[in-house]
């Protein structure tokens, strides 16, 4: 049984939580007596085993002697010799079985119980000392006097800092609590599947026997397979979720309680409380609060049924109690009696005396409209990229990425075994695999092949349109052009496991099918790769007529009065109330994103854009030599990425220089292209996106010089510098500012004001402003689905660089 623990809830230290907690150290305790059991289990086979060979041996010598006695007997001498050679090869697999139990089952789970299960209880020891010290703090803070200043003054003090030590560990805890959750699974099928292979190994003789188990232990080798990277995922997203939450700002313990009167559990809020008890002595016990079906109710824990101390918030009021000795306190007063409360700090009194006052507002208004909500949906974000209206396109997951992907012939198989009906695929060479090469992939490492799940992983529009433009058939063509030549036999799905992986390797590490070119082959392709380029370049399709923008206009952002405050930062403006909205221009608002522009009258846009910098024509002339990084570079210009595949297995260098024109690489000429696809292609073979060329401009430098908006998000996305200057001292922001570009001006000053907030943030930030995460993606989507909104400016072949 799995159980797994809400960071979330577990800083609120509810019932809930502690009944989980409780419920998961049961069960941990129970696995750790199996496990023990199993372990001592195993160590008495294994030494009854070793009983066993060792009488085997001496029945085996006797049969070799009885046909050492039967020397006249050829029959009976060469059968008993036999029988003894076969005998005394099981004994040797007897002993490689028991060798295999003593790694697979002992030694495996003793370091399983040895090291996750002893976190386990040392996290478990330090929870429980300081949720004592937390309770005994808060008891203190709650019984300091109000007249007794410095015992109000240190209970206060003690209380802060039990609370930060209580989160710390309490984060710790849940985290070590999921990860061994996650990963008993996987050990244990880990072990046990190890085991059964090995018995699988000495019955061969008895094959027919284990035919019937063999497709279960295949499935389960599949599924650890698919096991190991979920553990390794759901462990990867709970570290970062945990290093998330322990980042945030948690000085305060009052922020966390919000009224939300269209909570899922019905619940509008809850929290704990002290309660005054109406018996003759008044003593005061904490217990857990809770506002839900317009119902004001108690309890003591989880599983107990909870106490209602209103039945009914329309016939109450609430008011402050500043009579009693107590701090922060507060009356909820109905027809029939009163019910005395004290929260931990002002801050929360306040918020519950406002949850209950709303509440009593939403009861009334609930009963005067027949029960019909009002729809307290938020309006959408003034930050928002997307026009007239329409949702916002998200990135693929599931199903979606599935079907595009196995859409093109040849994926509906494995690229390798044939294996129909792929769940996995290779984002860098483009093919689609089973679960089974997947992970022969995966053991190759990210420089040969990243394997990413079309079912389980989110796929960027980008990348499902490279998944497209290759696939299984262009990459074989390429992979496996001497395959037949050479008489290699490409593995089937039944095949042994060391059979695949040496195949593939032989594919993809020693590209040992890969037809090499000779040298006039290469020089035709070059020079048809050039003549390609100069076909797109010319082309109306290639840079399609682009309408002159309007004269730039700022997103409305006032106050009831109409005026508009503007921050120190001139990308964004604040409203009255305290909101943000951008003065950045969007896809759908043709306004100019910049600062000066922000604070003079704004400036009309050219009818057309003049180049940046003098530029030259994309000229072809005869190399020196030629090369498969040659065939890299004119391949990327001309957007052909099966030649790019092609080049790469060839064995071109993917940051392969041109020195015969400006030190260019072949991602530059992706840019000059046009192309985003081919950017990506680059980008996930480790092409390097802060190369520079001669004039010491990178990828960033080209595609802010040419508009190409789309390709600049990318850039941004994958860590390119924008703060480096060319040999003219311009940075990308610089030469977008100066043609006038809002997009890009948009995207380059959204990602410094996100680079300067993570750094603000600390060396653990993860995730920086959500407007740069909405609007980066608003323009990925975009530049992949729908080009022509980015198209902004008209472009001319001269202005190409």
């Amino acid at each position: 049984m799995k159980i797994t623990v809400d960071f979330e809830e577990c800083l609120k230290d509810s019932p809930r939580f502690r009944a989980t907690i409780e419920e998961v150290e049961g069960d941990v305790c129970e696995l750790e007596s199996k496990l023990d059991k199993l372990v001592k289990l195993c160590i008495g086979m294994i030494d009854a085993g070793k009983a066993y060979n060792a009488a085997n041996r001496q029945f085996v010598s006797g049969i070799r002697e009885l046909a050492q006695q039967s020397t006249r007997d050829e029959v009976i001498e060469s059968s008993l010799t036999k029988f003894a050679e076969s005998l005394q090869e099981m004994i040797n697999y007897h002993t490689i079985l028991f060798d295999q139990a003593q790694r697979s089952i002992k030694t495996q789970l003793q370091t399983f119980i040895k090291d996750d299960l002893r976190k386990f209880k040392e996290a478990k020891k330090h929870f429980d000392k300081v949720s004592e010290e937390k309770e005994t703090a808060l008891i203190k803070n709650a019984q300091a006097p109000r007249n007794k200043q410095h015992e109000v003054e240190e209970a206060t003090n003690i209380l802060t800092a039990t609370r930060k030590c209580f989160r710390h560990i309490v984060l710790d805890y849940v985290l070590q609590i999921n990860v061994l959750q996650s990963k008993r699974r996987s050990e244990i099928l880990k072990s046990m599947l190890s085991f059964m292979h090995a018995h699988l190994t000495f019955f061969h003789q008895g094959y027919d026997l284990f035919s019937e188990l063999q497709p279960l232990m295949k499935q389960l080798g599949g599924q650890l397979d698919q096991l190991v990277v979920d553990a390794a995922k759901e462990k990867r997203d709970m570290e970062q979720k945990h290093s998330t939450i322990q980042q945030k700002d948690f000085s305060n313990d009052d922020s966390k309680l919000e009224y939300n009167v269209d909570a899922d559990n019905g619940i509008a809020m809850e929290g704990y409380l002290f309660k005054r008890a109406s018996n003759a002595f008044k003593t005061w016990n904490r217990r857990w609060f809770s506002i839900q079906n317009n119902q004001l109710v108690y309890q003591k824990k989880f599983k107990d049924n909870p106490t209602v101390v209103v039945e009914d918030l329309r016939l109450c009021t609430v008011k402050h109690c500043e009579d009693i000795e107590r701090r922060f306190c507060f009356e909820v007063v109905s027809p029939t009696k009163s019910c005395m409360m004290q929260a931990d700090s002002e801050k929360l009194r306040q918020a519950w005396i406002k949850a209950v006052q709303n509440s009593i507002a939403s009861a009334f208004r609930d009963k005067g409209e027949d029960g019909e909500k009002l729809d307290r949906k938020s309006s959408t974000s003034t930050g928002s990229l997307d026009s007239g209206g329409e949702p916002k396109e998200k990135s693929l997951k599931g199903e979606s990425a599935l079907q595009k992907v196995l859409a093109i012939p040849g994926n509906t198989c494995c690229c390798d075994c044939g294996q129909p009906d792929p769940r996995w695929a290779s984002i860098n060479l483009g093919i689609t695999l089973c679960i089974q090469c997947s992970g022969i992939h995966r053991s190759l490492g990210v420089h040969f092949s990243k394997v990413r799940s079309l079912t389980l992983d989110t796929w960027e529009p980008e990348l499902l349109k490279l998944m497209c433009e290759l696939g299984n058939g262009v990459i074989n063509q390429i992979y496996e052009a001497r395959r037949e030549e050479l008489g290699a036999r490409k593995p089937q799905p039944a095949d042994p496991r060391h059979e695949m992986e040496a195949y593939i390797k032989a594919k993809y590490v020693d590209r040992r099918f890969v037809r090499r070119p000779s040298d006039e082959e290469l020089r035709n392709k070059v020079v048809s790769l050039s003549k390609q380029e100069k076909r797109l370049s010319s082309s109306s399709d290639h840079l399609p007529p682009r309408p002159p923008p309007p004269t730039p206009k700022l997103r409305p952002g006032s106050n009831s009065s109409g005026q508009t405050v503007k921050s120190a930062d001139s990308g964004i403006q604040n409203s009255a109330d305290g909101s943000r909205e951008m003065l950045a221009t969007t896809p759908s608002s043709n306004s100019l994103a910049d600062a000066d522009a922000a604070e003079s009258p704004p400036m009309p846009m050219p009818a057309t854009l003049p180049p940046p910098s003098p530029c030259k024509e994309m000229v072809f002339y005869e190399p020196k030599e030629y090369s498969p990084g040659l065939q890299l570079y004119w391949a990327s210009c001309a957007r052909s990425l099966p030649d790019m595949a092609e080049a790469l297995a060839h064995g071109a260098e993917v940051n392969w220089v041109n020195t015969e024109d400006d030190k260019r690489t072949p991602l530059i000429m992706a840019v000059q292209g046009g192309s985003l696809v081919t950017c990506e292609f680059l980008l996930q073979n480790a092409a390097n996106v802060n190369q520079q060329d001669a004039q010491g401009r990178g990828p960033l430098h080209h595609a802010t010089m040419l508009g190409h908006t789309g390709q600049v998000c990318l850039f941004l996305k994958r860590g390119a510098n924008q703060n480096a200057a060319d040999i003219d001292e311009k940075t990308p922001l610089t030469i977008a500012v100066e043609a006038a570009n809002a997009d890009i001006v948009t995207l380059l000053r959204l990602a410094k004001m996100n680079e300067e907030m993570r750094e603000a943030e600390g060396p653990y930030s993860q995730s920086g402003d959500e407007t740069y995460q909405d609007i980066f993606q608003d323009f990925t989507h975009m530049a992949s689905n729908d080009p022509e909104k980015l198209n902004r400016y008209q472009q001319y072949d001269s202005q190409r660089p």
